[in-house]
């Protein structure tokens, strides 16, 4: 199918996609209808890494660049890099980097999360960040290839692929966060400590306040001391069904 491109400021838009504001700096950030399109377990995880000034981040399999180009409106990190398999999701992404004039903040490199130790020096980020597919039923799958699909499933990569390659590129003492399917909790801890990561910090989200939690965020240390801190939940919805004040401000409303 042809499709046609139209400017957009510094950038092209395809006629099947649309720029979505992200409440913070003016940013936005570009999206294909019908296609993968970020969510809140991304906009969350950017609210719970900690990025300090100066540091140099890697989100592993970044999709359309949300999480780096949101942690540049965050935080004060001198650096972000995204690491995404997916051509067109890639090439999204660096449009939307040069949408937001960050260039010189945030790089978009296609490539394979399995092969990411090959990809950068070894032991050279800060913070590796990671919104990775939640299911490992792929074998299920009518279309693997399908950009919704390698998005939710482990079709291109295992849990055990990103906790690897994201602990082989952290320094000694960098951090490591995740959000995740609490489904999954002791698999990911478990992998995490084969890996050298003690996990550190532990966030719960709930959609309401009487509802089982359906993500949960991790920060775990490379070889750090084994103690973890249970945070408070986030409550995503009040009893009107109205964002709480946390999401509100997570999302900057």
């Amino acid at each position: 199918m042809e499709h046609t491109w139209t400017q957009a400021g510094p950038v092209m838009l395809r006629d099947d996609e649309r720029i979505d504001d992200l409440q913070r700096n003016h940013y936005g950030i570009i999206q294909r209808k019908g296609a993968f399109c970020f969510g809140m377990d991304a906009v969350l995880l950017s609210g719970f890494a900690v990025v300090k000034k100066g540091e140099r981040v890697l989100d592993l399999g970044t999709g359309t660049g949300i999480i780096p180009i949101l942690l540049t409106a965050k935080t004060e990190g001198e650096h972000f890099t995204g690491l995404e398999i997916q051509e067109e999701s890639a090439d999204m992404a660096r449009r939307s980097v040069r949408y937001n004039h960050l260039e010189d903040k945030v790089e978009i490199v296609t490539g394979d999360i399995v092969e990411a130790g090959g990809l950068f020096a070894l032991a050279s980020f800060d913070v590796v960040t990671s919104n990775p597919p939640y299911m490992n039923d792929a074998h299920g799958l009518k279309n693997p290839g399908d950009a919704k699909a390698i998005a939710r499933h482990e079709v291109k990569c295992t849990l055990d692929d990103v906790v690897r390659e994201g602990t082989r590129l952290l320094k000694p003492g960098g951090r490591f966060y995740m959000v995740h399917r609490p489904r999954r909790l002791i698999e990911i801890i478990q992998t995490m400590k084969q890996h050298g990561l003690e996990p550190k910090r532990m966030k719960m989200v709930h959609p309401y306040v009487d509802r089982e939690a359906n993500m949960v965020l991790i920060e775990a240390v490379r070889g750090g001391g084994a103690l973890l801190k249970v945070e408070p939940p986030v409550i995503v919805f009040d009893r009107e069904g109205e964002y709480s004040r946390e999401i509100r401000t997570t999302y900057g409303y």
